[in-house]
């Protein structure tokens, strides 16, 4: 016997499940002191984290605990949650699309989601094609973070952006 699929709901009726959180919080990884991700990046702290929660950008060596880290990554998250219900309303999504694509826009920002050819697709139902565009998201400062060279500077993103885009698909835990 297969299991069914649960039914998709609406954009606005879906929110990060814990499952979902801890994936991007495993994907960005706890970081206590303020640091670029790559060279030439932003600092980040935390779970990824670019800015204070009074919206001051982080600066290079500050640092954060565990339990501050977690409030400003579920700030962060509710924030691109609330960008993308507003570029994606109308749109019905299982629960792994949504914590896929939330993920996406947690990593490169809910503007770079909201631009790309995602929405568009999933209102054509086009589901397989708009997961398929996550993967797409694979460049950090212009470099393709799937391609060998780049492993050392980039290459997380290449295993994140495949993870997510399976976790679309509901082939990995949501």
């Amino acid at each position: 016997m297969t299991a069914l699929k649960p039914s998709r709901l609406p954009i606005g009726a879906l929110a990060l499940v814990a499952t979902g959180l801890v994936a991007v919080a495993t994907y960005e990884g706890y970081e206590p002191k303020a640091r670029p991700p790559v060279p030439g990046d932003v600092p980040t702290v935390g779970f990824g984290s670019t800015t204070h929660a009074d919206g001051t950008p982080v600066r290079a060596g500050e640092t954060i605990t565990p339990p501050a880290a977690l409030a400003l990554m579920v700030r962060d998250v509710t924030a691109k949650e609330g960008a993308l219900k507003i570029c994606l309303a109308g749109v019905w999504l299982h629960q792994h699309e949504y914590n896929a694509i939330v993920s996406v826009a947690y990593s490169v920002g809910s503007a770079a989601v909201c631009h790309s050819s995602i929405p568009a697709k999933l209102r054509a139902g086009e589901f397989e094609a708009a997961c398929r565009t996550i993967l797409d998201f694979k460049k950090v400062q212009g470099r393709d973070c799937c391609l060998p060279k780049n492993k050392t500077f980039c290459g997380g993103i290449c295993t994140r952006r495949q993870a997510e885009y399976r976790q679309c698909l509901g082939s990995e835990p949501t």
